[in-house]
């Protein structure tokens, strides 16, 4: 075994590259031609030699050479790498990170919030300061029980929010998921709380799928004695099937009525930050019917840049309300007929009754579907085909609405 005395003596021969006098365990001191001295322990890596540096000598004493060695010796006895406990270690400490809840949820937020769009921004903020710093924002990321976080979405349960408690666990898995990832927790809690929660029903917006009842809604808006303006909004809206914002934003430079083609551009879609910037536009092919009804329009609102202006500027579109209150008018309230259910309505019958391939379907409703690969469908795909689709369900809407009995016709389609 070493002394303090040999460690002090100890040198390299000139002709040697390095020189080891070893002291017990696997601990040695290495001592190179220029004088300079290094601890290292020798131990075993899966049946290969591996060593881990102990500090220099003499700023590290025989003692506390000893002293390291032991403590590397405990850390393989438990099953892991010493050499790389030791880089997770100083990873840690270089990055200087907090572990406060707080800190590292806000650490979250900034990095993934610019990939999401603003109305998921305002939400997942909110779950953040409204439901889960006010009660864990203190304290230690890594200490957080599965116990604790479970009370703290409770108090959402508590009000009646049954999906809002259930976005609030999910807005807590992503924080807790990034603490683990930057090695401020040593388990995400939020995974053992799934199924902890009392189960809520997603609330559709409501949609009249019986064709007959359908037939009677699509007589009561041609028959709507409002303006010329809600009045087409209101035809095209089962006809076209896309959702409310994007019809209501309906602009004429969009529409090419030769060519009975609406493109959408991507930033008007319900799409993530990066598909709203560098996405496709959705391109939605017009029937017939749509075509006169919009050329029907063009003299009134023409002039301006949207298909739907609304009354008071017409550098805005119809509100949303505009169409709600129109329904209502008509006598179909909003736990009737939506204008989002239109979506609905027509999913449903475009493949239970004229039996369309819902791939067409998904696409024409600007939904990413994906293959039995995982890929996901281009939005703007199957554009001829669908064409052909929605001239047949334009079509079927007519013959509905002048009394055809076409409630049980199923037509075969590609």
């Amino acid at each position: 075994m070493l002394t303090d005395t040999a460690c002090k003596k100890a040198t390299c021969p000139p002709d040697k590259k390095r020189e080891r006098i070893a002291d017990s365990g696997g601990l040695y001191l290495e001592i190179s031609p220029n004088g300079s001295k290094r601890w290292f322990w020798k131990y075993r890596k899966q049946g290969k030699e591996g060593r881990m540096a102990l500090g220099s000598y003499p700023d590290v004493g025989l003692a506390a050479a000893r002293t390291a060695r032991d403590t590397a010796k405990n850390i393989k006895a438990g099953g892991f790498d010493p050499v790389q406990e030791r880089k997770v270690g100083q990873l840690r400490a270089s990055a200087n990170l907090g572990e406060g809840f707080e800190l590292v949820a806000r650490e979250w937020y900034d990095k993934r919030a610019p990939g999401w769009s603003s109305h998921h921004q305002v939400r997942e903020l909110r779950n953040l300061e409204k439901d889960l710093i006010p009660w864990l924002g203190a304290r230690k990321v890594g200490d957080i029980e599965a116990v604790e976080l479970l009370a703290t979405v409770r108090r959402v349960e508590a009000r009646g929010a049954l999906d809002v408690a259930h976005r609030v666990l999910s807005t807590a898995r992503g924080v807790m998921a990034y603490a683990v990832a930057t090695g401020r927790a040593s388990r995400n809690v939020a995974l053992d709380l799934a199924g902890a929660l009392t189960p809520h029903r997603t609330k559709h917006f409501a949609a009249i799928i019986d064709p007959a009842k359908l037939a009677e809604l699509l007589r009561a808006i041609r028959s709507y004695q409002g303006g010329p303006v809600v009045r087409t909004a209101l035809a095209l809206a089962p006809m076209l099937l896309q959702r409310p914002n994007e019809l209501r934003g309906m602009a004429w430079a969009e529409l090419d009525l030769d060519a009975g083609l609406w493109s959408i551009a991507a930033a008007r879609m319900k799409r993530s930050v990066e598909g709203k910037a560098n996405g496709a536009p959705h391109l939605v092919p017009l029937p017939r019917q749509a075509i006169e009804l919009l050329r029907d329009l063009h003299p009134l609102t023409g002039h301006t840049t949207l298909v739907f202006p609304g009354e008071r500027a017409s550098t805005r579109p119809i509100s949303d309300n505009t169409l709600r209150a129109a329904l209502q008018t008509l006598g179909y309230a909003s736990d009737v007929q939506t204008v989002h259910g239109f979506r609905a309505t027509g999913r449903t019958i475009l493949a239970e009754r004229l039996e369309f391939d819902p791939a067409l379907i998904e696409a024409q409703l600007a939904h990413a579907v994906k293959d039995t690969n995982g890929r996901a469908y281009n939005r703007t795909s199957f554009v001829e085909q669908r064409r052909a689709m929605m001239q047949t369900w334009a079509d079927y809407l007519d013959k509905l609405r002048m009394g055809a009995d076409v409630i049980e016709l199923h037509s075969k389609a590609a």
